[in-house]
C-alpha cells in the first residue's frame, strides 16, 4: 500500500508541478523589472488553451514531424519515473538508470532535432544545428556531474547515488558537492535554453536556438513541446534540490516539501539569472559548456584525492 501511495505522488508530482515551474520564473523576471507580470498559473492555461486548437501541418512533413513532440515528451516523463521524488526509490529505478536517465532526455532532444529538419526549413535545420552542437558540449558535464556522485555512491543508480549525498557530504565532500552541483547548474541553463545560453522570450531567428526548433508547431503538439521542456526542467531543478539539501534518504511528505521547496528555489534562481545577466554571444556558448565540463572533472579529481587520504 504505502509503495502505491508513492508511486501515485510521484506520478502527480511529476505531471502536475512542471507548468509552475517557468510560471514562478516569468514572476520572478517581472518583479526584478518592477512589473506586476503573468499570474503564476499563466502556463497552465496557455497548454489548455493550446489543448483546444487544432495543428497544421506542412505537405512536406512526414511521420516523423508529428512524432517528435510525443516522443520528447514521453521521454521526459520516462526519465522523470527514473528519478527519486516522494521516496528513496523511483517507479521504474534500477541498477543502471543513472545513464538510462541520460539517454532518455538525449533521446527527446534527438526528436526535436528530427521534427525540425524534417520541414525542410533553413532557420529550424541552423536551430537544430546549433542544438545539436552545444548539446554534444553539454553532455560531458551532465555525465561527469553524475558520475561523481556515483563514484561517491559506488553504484550507477540514481537512487543510491542522491541518497548518499548528505552522509558524504558530513564526511568532509561537500566541496566536490558543491563543484559537481555548479557544473550541472550550467547544464540546467543550456539543456532548457535558459540565459546566459538562449533567450526564451526571443522572436529573431538568427540568434534562436530551441525555439526556432519549434516555429512550425502549433496546437496540441506545441503543448507537448511546452509541457516537456517545464517537465525537463523541472526533473535537472529537482536532480539539484537532491544535492544541495538534507534530503538523502527521506520518504513521504516531508521528502516531497523538500524537493518542491528545491525546484521552486531553483526556478527563483533562474529568474534572477536572467534579469541580471545578458545572453552571452553564441562562440562564448561552447566556452562556458567546456568550463562546466572541467568543473565536473575536477569534482572528480578532489573526490579521489579524498579517497587517497
Amino acid at each position: 500500500m504505502r509503495t502505491f501511495v508513492d508511486t501515485a505522488a510521484h506520478v502527480a508530482f511529476l505531471l502536475l508541478l512542471p507548468p509552475l515551474v517557468p510560471g514562478v520564473i516569468a514572476k520572478v523576471k517581472a518583479w526584478c523589472a518592477g512589473r506586476q507580470g503573468p499570474p503564476l498559473w499563466q502556463p497552465y492555461f496557455d497548454l489548455a488553451k493550446l489543448l483546444r486548437k487544432g495543428a497544421v501541418y506542412s505537405e512536406t512533413t512526414t511521420w516523423v514531424f508529428r512524432a517528435g513532440p510525443i516522443v520528447a515528451l514521453a521521454s521526459c516523463l520516462a526519465a522523470g519515473l527514473l528519478l527519486p521524488l516522494t521516496s528513496g526509490r523511483a517507479p521504474l529505478g534500477n541498477p543502471g538508470d543513472l545513464v538510462l536517465f541520460a539517454y532518455l532526455l538525449g533521446l527527446g532532444r534527438f526528436f526535436t532535432m528530427a521534427a525540425a529538419l524534417d520541414t525542410g526549413s533553413a532557420f529550424e535545420g541552423m536551430g537544430a544545428s546549433r542544438e545539436a552542437a552545444f548539446s554534444a558540449l553539454a553532455e560531458p558535464g551532465l555525465f561527469l556531474a553524475l558520475i561523481v556522485l556515483a563514484l561517491d555512491a559506488g553504484s550507477l543508480s540514481l537512487a543510491d547515488a542522491l541518497g548518499a549525498v548528505r552522509p558524504a557530504a558530513a564526511q568532509g565532500m561537500a566541496p566536490v558537492l558543491a563543484v559537481a552541483g555548479l557544473a550541472l547548474g550550467l547544464v540546467l541553463l543550456a539543456e532548457n535554453s535558459r540565459i546566459p545560453f538562449d533567450d526564451p522570450n526571443t522572436h529573431l531567428e538568427l540568434t534562436m536556438v530551441h525555439e526556432v526548433m519549434v516555429l512550425d508547431h502549433s496546437g496540441p503538439d506545441l503543448a507537448f513541446i511546452f509541457y516537456g521542456a517545464a517537465v525537463k526542467l523541472t526533473l535537472f531543478a529537482a536532480l539539484l534540490a537532491q544535492i544541495a539539501l538534507p534530503i538523502g534518504r527521506a520518504a513521504g511528505a516531508a521528502r516531497l516539501g523538500l524537493i518542491a521547496g528545491g525546484v521552486l528555489g531553483v526556478a527563483v534562481a533562474v529568474g534572477v539569472i536572467e534579469s541580471v545577466m545578458a545572453r552571452v554571444r553564441l562562440p562564448r556558448v561552447p566556452q562556458l559548456l567546456v568550463g562546466a565540463s572541467v568543473l565536473a572533472a575536477f569534482g572528480a579529481v578532489l573526490l579521489f584525492a579524498q579517497g587517497l587520504r
